[in-house]
């Protein structure tokens, strides 16, 4: 777990870096937040769990406003992202972003990614653009590969890139939506030290993830969804290694030991089946 520094201290008594209040979303009939409070504070990593369709990544989305919430609110740094009136890429630069695909110009080359965001977005020239690149690639391990292109690379190699293209941006915090789900089993590991060392340096981080040993090594807290609610929250030995609620230990026990869960639902299911019927 990291340590916070004693600046981050200094500065979370101005509020948490994200504060979310009575949070929303429907699509059409369909509600897929039903109602979301929580905040993270400054320098501290949340993982949410939770099965698919639970709304983990809908509530990522709304952080940033790449979704509309239905109703509540959400402050960031202490603006306010839900009022109508705000400067919305000017509180997306203090974002970065890391999607499950890596969202990589495949036209351009690993320096050429990095560099134009920020000269378009940050008003850099070439020359300070390119030395931040080269600085952030180096902190992802992918020095040598500057003048690839996305197509030359991994997998696991294209989401470093992607998440060396956000630290370019020198944001105030992360946002991870499920950053190595598109990855084989072999390459999660050089991204998942990645965020590590981020996590180590205080970066403020929401991370979405299925990986339940990044969870437990280095959240600060973990939250648990279901069915666009919030069903159980805390510190990570709690959540995951002694959940309070039955259906946080149904999912974990699917996730971590799917056979011996399937086998634990049929013989339940065959149980319930034979009280029913009776005796024979």
């Amino acid at each position: 777990m990291k340590a916070v520094s004693a600046a981050g201290d200094a500065e979370a008594v101005s509020g948490p870096a994200i504060d979310v209040r009575g949070l929303r979303k429907s699509f059409g009939t369909l509600e897929v937040l039903a109602g979301i409070d929580f905040s993270v504070a400054r320098g501290e990593v949340v993982c949410v769990i939770g099965p698919s369709g639970s709304g983990k990544s809908t509530l990522l989305r709304c952080v940033n406003l790449l979704e509309e919430p239905t109703s509540g609110t959400v402050t960031v740094a202490g603006t306010e992202v839900t009022d109508p009136d705000v400067d919305i890429d000017k509180v997306r630069r203090r974002i970065g972003m890391v999607f499950q695909s890596f969202n990589l110009f495949p036209h351009l080359t690993v320096l050429e990614n990095l560099t134009l965001p920020q000269r378009r977005v940050l008003g850099r020239d070439r020359a300070e653009a390119a030395g931040i690149a080269r600085e952030r690639l180096a902190r992802v391990g992918l020095t040598d590969k500057e003048s690839a292109y996305p197509a030359q690379l991994s997998g696991g190699q294209q989401q470093r890139v992607a998440i060396a293209r956000a630290l370019a941006m020198d944001p105030e915090l992360m946002l991870f939506d499920e950053p190595t789900s598109a990855l084989d089993p072999e390459l999660v590991g050089d991204v998942l030290a990645v965020m590590r060392s981020l996590a180590d340096e205080g970066m403020t981080m929401l991370v979405v993830t299925h990986e339940m040993s990044f969870a437990r090594e280095v959240a600060d807290r973990v939250v648990f969804m279901d069915g666009g609610v919030i069903v159980e929250e805390g510190a990570p030995e709690q959540v995951i290694g002694a959940p309070r609620h039955a259906r946080t230990r149904s999912f974990l026990a699917r996730l971590l030991t799917p056979a011996t869960a399937d086998l634990t639902e049929a013989a339940e299911a065959a149980d319930g089946a034979g009280k029913r019927s009776g005796p024979v």
